[in-house]
């Protein structure tokens, strides 16, 4: 069996096709030849920084090119590439890069300000690599990525005197939905096998066994080389993974040009490109999109488009109905996971047979627990903690105490098992509730917020929904719903209450209504449930 690593393989596809576009932003396009030097030339740089076996890369950069780049040349090299959050705050950069360890920050140098009041207490970092964009050059205590990327070295490709190894890692931070951010460990070998080894489930391709077999299938002529429009952030595991998936196929990564997202923008590149595949992450993506589609009937062209994809977060049944009426040869690939947890389940749509929004097919590793280890029978009613077993990260970096909350062994396997609960339904779906850790406990009930938001968000008049718990004298905890109106839609806690009645039980209908003009999601279409409940809270002038 193989033993994966990611540079290996990319190394062996550009060495088959260097001319084909390996990564696309607007008018950018750099092909797998060039990809490959630069990502040669980067790794050259840091072992001359004298980083070391597995020292950490951090890419604290937008989506484009460079940031697949700093991912290459650290897996090149046998360092373990970093995500970084751009949207954090100093404080937050400095506990992600010391707990990281990081000895070497790339940054897009519009960041170069937040870093220079912060890098003084960052003695860890050996090497500040800027790249220059727009109105910001390299600063001077940093050195210029595209001077780096252009001195290619006479000998490639490039490797570590240590060598690579599918032990080598790469963290994934993740900030969950409580507590600070937490490194995921994933050995290479590992994750390669996780996102499908080269293959393609949702196609019938089966993953690849060798590294010969992946570029013979890549030259084959009936192979579909993927172009990726990747829309939400590759520094989160959605982006990144999904580009993965289209790197491990010899496809092309597109990245928007620009940094804020614009629906518009979206499918004016997805036409151009001829796009195989869109992946988005939930309702921050697909109601704009929609509504742009739905404002401009007939612009786009979008019969090219294969497959949208999404991962992280739940959304409407009918806004995949409605973008599958506009791409009419495209499937819906809803993923559920999580960056602990990749593969827990999968719900597919297509034109005129949607997935409900929640249910979820169980992946083939995956299973549902009690929290007594006792595993859940299908149509028993019972809820139970999502997990799932097979290739596993490590853990989390630094931390066993939280490793060994989340990675438990049940029925004589190791599983992970992050915090989702769900009730198994009685042809084998899952019916997802929602994260333990946000549940709310009113009068003794367990509500989980997405089971309610979802329900709000069928209301017609309710563009975007959160829900959370507030403290009750009697009860402990009430539900109060956050809401994002639909235009100038005049919306009423005795009409949305109503309405959640006639899908839900009566216990879960909201209490408390606070309206706002926006619900703010991230880019990764999550939200901080501690933020949009210190907003209720204060709405509702009711005390912490």
């Amino acid at each position: 069996m193989t033993a994966w690593t990611f540079a290996d393989v990319w190394e062996a596809i550009a060495a088959s096709q260097p001319g084909r576009p390996a990564n696309v932003q607007g008018e950018r396009v750099v092909t797998w030849g060039q990809f490959d030097a630069r990502a040669d030339a980067l790794a050259a740089h840091l072992i001359a920084a004298g980083l070391g076996h597995q020292a950490k890369v951090a890419a604290y950069l937008y989506n484009g090119t460079e940031y697949l780049e700093t991912y290459y040349a650290a897996f090149k090299a046998g360092f373990a590439p970093v995500n970084t959050n751009y949207r954090y705050g100093p404080e937050e950069l400095i506990y992600l890069f010391d707990n990281a360890d990081a000895e070497a920050v790339v940054f897009h140098a519009g960041f170069a300000e937040t870093l220079e009041a912060i890098r003084a207490r960052l003695p860890k970092v050996k090497a500040w690599i800027a790249v220059a964009e727009p109105g910001h050059a390299a600063p001077a205590w940093a050195r210029d990525y595209d001077a780096i990327v252009a001195d290619v070295p006479a000998e490639r490709p490039v490797k570590a005197p240590w060598g690579r190894s599918p032990d080598d890692l790469l963290l994934l931070y993740t900030g969950g939905t409580t507590g600070m951010p937490k490194g995921v460990m994933w050995r290479q070998d590992d994750l390669f096998n996780v996102i499908g080894a080269g293959g393609n489930a949702a196609l019938g391709i089966p993953p690849a066994t060798s590294i010969e077999e992946l570029v013979a299938r890549i030259g084959s002529p009936e192979h579909l080389r993927p172009i990726s429009l990747v829309a939400c952030p590759q520094m989160h595991g959605t982006g990144q993974f999904s580009s993965f998936i289209t790197l491990n196929a010899g496809g092309t990564v597109a990245a928007l040009p620009s940094r804020k997202f614009n629906p518009i923008e979206l499918w004016n590149e997805a036409e151009r490109l001829q796009a195989t595949g869109i992946v988005i992450v939930g309702l921050a993506f697909s109601t704009p999109m929609l509504e742009a589609l739905e404002a401009n009937p007939g612009r786009w062209d979008l019969s090219s488009v294969k497959a949208m994809s999404s991962s992280g977060s739940m959304w409407s049944q009918e806004n995949k109905r409605g973008l599958l009426s506009y791409c009419t040869n495209a499937v819906i690939m809803d993923s559920f996971g999580s960056s602990e947890a990749v593969g827990m389940g999968m719900s597919a749509s297509a034109p005129g047979a949607e997935a409900a929004t929640a249910a979820f097919a169980l992946g083939p590793n995956c299973a549902v627990f009690s929290e007594a280890g006792r595993r859940i029978a299908p149509g028993s009613g019972e809820r139970g903690m999502v997990a799932v077993t097979g290739f596993l990260p490590l853990g989390y970096y630094k931390d066993a105490e939280k490793t060994d909350k989340t990675f438990k062994t049940l029925e004589g396997q190791r599983w992970s098992v992050p915090g989702d609960w769900a009730e198994v339904n009685a042809d084998g779906t899952l019916k997802l509730l929602g994260r333990g850790s946000v549940c709310i406990n009113t009068g003794g009930e367990k509500v989980f917020p997405e089971e309610v938001e979802e329900a709000l968000k069928t209301h017609p008049g309710v563009r975007d929904a959160v829900v959370v718990g507030v403290p009750d004298a009697r009860f402990g905890e009430r539900i109060c719903a956050v809401v994002e109106p639909d235009g100038e839609a005049d919306l009423t806690l005795a009409e949305l209450s109503e309405h959640v009645r006639a899908n839900l039980a009566g216990y879960k209908a909201p209490r408390e209504l606070v309206v706002v003009d926006s619900i703010g999601r991230a880019p990764n279409g999550k939200v901080d449930y501690k933020a949009i409940k210190d907003r209720a809270l204060k709405a509702l002038n009711v005390p912490a």
